[in-house]
């Protein structure tokens, strides 16, 4: 058992890894010739294709249990997988990607929010306590009166991001226990690069892309390596392990784990890009992964409770 569990956290430290990549191989794509919203299509609509391999084959005697959540698998396209990333690939336009990563997570903040006012789950001291340790972060991260101010263009983006991932977690919680994880990612991300292939193309978005070489990590390279990066490593790789170590962890625990996110996020944009948040940034930045860290915690003391109402408690699940 012990290691099982050893295999589960190698597997939910290398998700996390593999997923805090994306930012950097965005960044030489999107401040190129390519639109942010061209950057998640092409990253989610190779990932899709690619998943939907073992997709199909977990799905076989099982096209009814996909048939009663084609709606949630929909709607989680939507919020989970498009709004979600192509609001933090446009952060990356503007923003490190550290701090673009950190305005996301707050979607953890949202999601109590949402479960007290609309389903009246008064949350508990500790997340509480969270909560507002992550506030205060946000306060630093933002750095209002330094010399590292933000743009606010980015920061709303970034928001933006944070709603993202507050649906995809409100909806995840609320998955048909039978519908297979890697059904879920692939099908929402299908559903995801459908829709913004669609909005492209009547004018809604900006959806360009070009083939002109990029310059990543200082030196000039095709474009088809920060995509190859993007769609394989941070998208294919990084869901089927969150997918593995959910399976042995469980996805609560599997879902703190993936906190490393932002430690690695922040490490990698550093060596490759050179980004590095300020001092104040760098302190705000660790108050909200305590503060989320904290949230998270109440999560796991509280899993005999949430056991008994699984059908109203949202489950922070690793992948996205």
């Amino acid at each position: 058992m012990r290691e099982r569990s050893g295999v589960g956290l190698g597997l939910a430290l290398l998700s996390a890894l593999t997923f805090a990549t994306s930012g950097t191989f965005a960044r030489p794509l999107i401040t190129g010739e390519w639109s942010a919203e061209a950057v998640v299509l092409a990253r989610v609509g190779i990932a899709a294709l690619v998943l939907a391999v073992p997709a199909l084959m977990v799905l076989r005697g099982r096209w009814p249990v996909l048939r009663r959540n084609a709606g949630t698998v929909v709607v989680f396209g939507l919020l989970g997988v498009a709004l979600a990333q192509a609001c933090f690939f446009n952060a990356v336009r503007y923003l490190p990607v550290g701090v673009a990563l950190l305005l996301e997570y707050l979607g953890i903040v949202l999601v109590v929010g949402w479960m007290w006012l609309v389903h009246g789950q008064r949350p508990r001291l500790l997340t509480v306590v969270g909560s507002l340790a992550a506030l205060a972060g946000l306060v630093g991260v933002l750095d209002l009166t330094g010399a590292g101010r933000l743009d606010p263009v980015g920061v709303l983006w970034g928001l933006g991001a944070g709603v993202g991932l507050a649906g995809y977690f409100v909806i995840a919680g609320r998955v048909d226990a039978e519908l297979p994880s890697v059904v879920m990612a692939s099908g929402g991300m299908a559903v995801g690069a459908l829709v913004l292939l669609v909005l492209g193309v009547v004018g809604v978005l900006p959806l360009h892309a070009g083939t002109a070489d990029v310059t990543f990590s200082g030196h000039r390279m095709s474009w088809l390596v920060p995509i190859a990066g993007l769609s394989l490593i941070a998208a294919v790789v990084a869901y089927l392990t969150g997918v593995a170590g959910a399976r042995i962890l469980g996805a609560r625990l599997s879902s703190f784990v993936g906190l490393t996110e932002v430690m690695f996020a922040v490490l990698i944009a550093w060596l490759v890009l050179g980004e590095l948040p300020t001092g104040v940034q760098l302190l705000g930045g660790g108050l909200i992964v305590a503060g989320v860290a904290l949230v998270r915690l109440d999560e796991l003391r509280a899993a005999p409770e949430a056991s008994a109402s699984a059908a109203t408690e949202p489950v922070l699940a690793a992948e996205r």
